[in-house]
């Protein structure tokens, strides 16, 4: 057992109100540059929707992630053979057409503008070529809270295998719905931009997981870009470098949740470590799409297990660290509660960022003009909801329902026993018979219904100790002289070139 910590989130997607102040946070912080003027970070995006860049989820566009292949796990987007032939061009990068051309606006002429009888206006102008454009037609949220409309939503990868009655239905005026889907690069155990990397500028820190970008390293191979299944590298045009989501690290370091958990309006976020058991990484990642959530979990150790934190201290993994692991709110939402599930595991690049899968709203019975809040229909079965119970098992479980039924028939059952709690319109009966049912004791949903609704910063953010003089022994394989960088390098980044 060679035990790892990893830096892990959860996003609560039930509470996200898309307010895009995530976004703003880490763009003020981070890419107000030059050549990171199309970069988000963090962005924030609506479902059923295409996304950030345009159908970033289409992998037989883009080529990325992983794939198994005679029992061998392998890149979709490059190999030795293929890295030759893809120096000059990458059929599988996304263009400027899938991001979008970034502008400003020529406010000089709208405030410098000679009198005359038309209203002057301003001019937008490319920041990629100075000049003027005609046209835009494009942004980082193009298609914000426009999810339930055909023009955009219908281009969604997630719509696939659903029958033409749901999709029809998901399109119709009275039942037009979306959610939001937030998104930061995931530091994923099994990194598949990591391993695509020529140079090993790529690399995986050996005392929090957290993924990053050596800038002296990097040589613009944009390997990294295409290998990335989430397009959460980007590559700066000014620079000649890959640029990526570096969750905060000098915040963390410092005892601060990153700007975008910081900044969160409806607090969605909660950030804390997990211990796994980093020797399973490339059998979990082998394993069948419909086996990879539970793997994946399995993988994730217990900190109060006398014998993992032996063997965590014996890796060098600080108590301080496995104290944060132990109050972990992550830990409790993926781990215990079996709330929070990956985006897209069948990538198979082993996310460590983790969704609460969203309920529908409330629901309300009109009879002529009396609304009827108490009734048989308030908090209605999931598999009536608006949002299709396929479209949610093609973003969070593989393709599968099982995993995602569970995670909404637990939310539903903790919000029926709170409302027997507070309201009393439903009985108590038959609040526990639906937690029961949904696995869930009364303690369970007490607990769960603290942590999110009445959590403090405290709970949300566990953030251990940060020692960086430790983390070059952390970084240390235990079994071998030599510096690991994770499943698939021989060797760590090399310092000081």
């Amino acid at each position: 057992m060679n035990v790892r910590s990893q830096i892990a989130m959860v996003f609560h997607l039930d509470k996200c109100i898309g307010c895009h102040t995530c976004s703003i946070a880490c763009k003020n912080v981070w890419t107000d540059r030059k050549g990171t003027e199309y970069m988000w970070w963090n962005n924030v995006e609506t479902k059923p929707g295409t996304g950030f860049p345009t159908q970033w989820e289409n992998q037989d566009k883009y080529n990325g992630g992983w794939v198994t292949f005679q029992e061998k796990l392998e890149l979709r987007s490059t190999s030795k053979t293929k890295t030759v032939f893809n120096i000059f061009h990458n059929p599988h990068q996304p263009s400027m057409d899938d991001y979008y051309e970034p502008w400003t606006y020529d406010y000089q002429h709208l405030f410098n503008a000679p009198e005359g009888n038309d209203q002057p206006t301003a001019i937008p102008l490319s920041l990629v070529t100075g000049k003027p454009m005609e046209t835009i037609e494009a942004g980082p949220n193009w298609d914000d809270d426009l999810g339930g409309s055909p023009v955009y939503a219908a281009n969604d990868p997630n719509l696939k295998n659903l029958p033409e009655d749901q999709r029809d239905q998901l399109f119709a005026i009275e039942r037009l719905v979306y959610f939001y889907f937030p998104r930061i690069c995931n530091h994923c155990l099994n990194p598949s931009c990591v391993a695509a990397c020529p140079s090993g500028a790529l690399y995986k820190r050996g005392e929090d997981g957290i993924v990053l970008v050596d800038q002296q390293r990097c040589r613009a191979w944009r390997a990294c870009v295409a290998a990335c299944p989430y397009k959460k590298v980007f590559y700066n045009w000014f620079t000649g470098k890959s640029e990526k989501c570096i969750l905060c690290f000098p915040r963390l370091e410092t005892g601060q949740a990153p700007a975008c958990f910081h900044s969160c309006v409806g607090r969605i976020r909660y950030l804390g470590v997990l211990l796994y058991d980093a020797e399973r990484i490339e059998e979990v990642a082998k394993r069948p799409d419909i086996e990879l959530i539970d793997a994946h979990r399995a993988m994730i150790l217990d900190p109060h297990d006398p014998e993992v934190i032996a063997a965590a201290r014996t890796n060098g993994i600080s108590d301080g660290v496995i104290e944060s692991a132990q109050k972990s709110p992550v830990y409790q939402f993926v781990k215990v509660w079996k709330l929070a599930l990956p985006p897209h595991i069948e990538y198979r690049t082993l996310p460590m960022l983790f969704y609460v899968p969203p309920l529908s709203p409330v629901m309300a019975r009109r009879d002529g003009d009396t609304v009827d809040h108490v009734s048989d229909n308030l908090f209605h079965d999931i598999d009536e909801s608006r949002v299709p119970m396929q479209f949610l098992a093609n973003l969070f479980g593989a393709g599968h329902e099982g995993k995602v039924r569970y995670a909404l028939a637990k939310q539903k059952a903790v919000r029926l026993y709170r409302r027997a709690v507070t309201v009393g319109d439903i009985t108590m009966a038959m609040a526990e018979r639906a937690l029961r049912e949904a696995d869930c004791t009364v303690d369970e949903a007490e607990e769960i219904y603290r942590l999110t609704s009445l959590c403090t910063f405290d709970d949300r953010f566990v953030i251990p100790p940060a020692q960086r003089e430790q983390a070059i022994e952390m970084m240390k394989d235990p079994h071998e002289h030599r510096q690991g960088a994770g499943f698939g390098f021989l060797t760590g980044p090399r310092r000081g070139l």
